[in-house]
């Protein structure tokens, strides 16, 4: 992941953004996609890619897709790191934002 500026909307809700992760369990979250590249249009949706604490589930996840919904008012995928793999998982990589 690299060290890229935080996309402008997101500044103001960074602190929250981490919170509400650390909440649901997360050890890591990052933006990536349309948000991240810096091309989103109005009616893009956010892309977090996570990694999640030891025993962490499903359900986890859900809550926190729910909240950064509530937060961002735009709809949010929730991606885990552990899910990825090969030319994807270093696509993804490769256009992280870590927040």
């Amino acid at each position: 992941m690299k060290s890229k500026a935080v996309p402008a909307e997101l500044i103001a809700v960074r602190n929250t953004i981490r919170d509400i992760a650390a909440k649901h369990g997360t050890v890591r979250i990052a933006l990536f996609g349309s948000m991240a590249r810096g091309d989103a249009g109005p009616d893009s949706d956010v892309d977090f890619l996570v990694q999640m604490e030891p025993g962490r589930s499903l359900v986890d996840m859900a809550g926190l897709k729910w909240d950064l919904e509530e937060l961002l008012q735009r709809p949010v995928d929730i991606v885990s790191e552990k899910s990825l793999v090969g030319v994807l998982r270093d696509h993804i990589l490769a256009e992280a934002v870590s927040l």
